[in-house]
């Protein structure tokens, strides 16, 4: 048996989560049975989604148990083999959790396929953030040439991904970010035709002037204020695929005004389509086409991203604390120097 370090659920969040909420341990990694795999980690990806499974409110996946490992999709290198799929020295993807090591079925890998670009964008812009976006984009929000495309969290990883797509559709992207130089980066690196600070106080009118023909699709990750901007913007026939509401994941303010009445009120007289989604609904289908479409335009640098790379798994939890607050700065990975003998 080899000792592991991991980091496990302490405890429920009631609001924002805490380092109390976090425990950081040794454990014993099971012996391997046939079709079973060894990594050891070299990458974790942190993303908005895991705040929910912090809580056992009903949702659409089965929440970590208190003293469970916490979720989350790693890249690894293969230690041990007992698949056939897989050999020593392969580097693959899959959701062995905040830890440094671990012994997981083969059918839950995947083989890394970047098409040249670093390892990393595969939890990044070539893995479950980018297809969130791809899938989001082509199978609900259907933008049409000429059309205006906005999305908020427009520097993170899923919104990059969609203002350039936009953009490469023949439509017209309008991003909204958080501070000055989130914003530069929307619009000098990844070439948005406009950008708006959700954090000036001129934000709605900003975001009014941003959009003169109304916007025909909103890609909607956040929610709360954002949205009651975008919503008065909103074209007849517009689509919204909701991928996220980061803004209520610590619970919501009982302060703020039911919106309800009112977002209903403009979906049916704009005719809008409002859609919810997860990605994993369209991956089975479309991860490959997914990958042979922006693979290797990541590769040519076409698609440009960013990534905000933490040391360690320890610093795992503040660096989750902080994204949920914006403090990162693009796709947020940690790097951890895995050990499994």
């Amino acid at each position: 048996m080899t000792t592991i370090k991991r980091i496990v659920l302490a405890s429920r969040p009631l609001a924002e989560p805490t380092h109390e909420n976090f425990r950081l341990e040794d454990a014993e990694l099971r012996e391997s049975a046939e079709g079973d795999v060894t990594v050891r980690v070299l990458y974790l990806s942190l993303d908005p989604y895991m705040r929910g499974r912090m809580s056992d409110a009903k949702s659409y996946a089965a929440p970590v148990p208190v003293n469970g490992i916490m979720e989350g999709e790693t890249i690894c290198e293969v230690v041990k083999s007992r698949h056939n799929g897989f050999a020593p020295g392969d580097i693959v993807r899959g959701r062995t959790g905040w830890c440094t090591g671990a012994v997981i079925s083969g059918d839950l890998l995947r083989k890394v396929e970047t098409h040249g670009a670093p390892v990393t964008t595969a939890i990044g812009v070539l893995g479950m953030p980018g297809f969130t976006a791809w899938s989001g984009l082509k199978f609900i929000g259907k933008p049409k040439q000429g059309e205006t495309v906005a999305v908020a969290a427009a520097s993170g990883p899923v919104g990059s991904m969609v203002g350039q797509l936009a953009k490469l559709y023949g439509a017209r992207a309008v991003g909204i970010a958080g501070g000055s130089d989130k914003c530069a980066f929307v619009k000098g690196e990844l070439g948005f035709d406009s950008v708006v600070d959700h954090r000036s106080e001129n934000f709605v009118s900003d975001l009014k002037a941003a959009s003169p023909n109304g916007i025909d699709v909103y890609f909607e990750n956040v929610g709360g204020r954002v949205w009651d901007a975008v919503l008065p913007l909103l074209n007849q026939f517009g689509r919204v695929p909701v991928c996220g509401l980061v803004s209520q994941y610590n619970g919501a303010n009982s302060s703020q005004a039911d919106r309800l009445p009112a977002t209903m009120s403009v979906i049916l007289r704009q005719s809008l389509l409002v859609r919810g989604f997860i990605q994993t609904e369209f991956a089975a289908d479309h991860f490959n086409d997914f990958l042979a479409e922006i693979g290797p335009r990541v590769a040519r640098g076409e698609i440009r991203y960013r990534e905000d790379v933490v040391d360690g798994l320890e610093n795992a939890p503040d660096a989750f604390i902080g994204m949920l607050k914006g403090k990162n700065f693009g796709k947020l990975i940690v790097k951890i120097d895995g050990v499994v003998s």
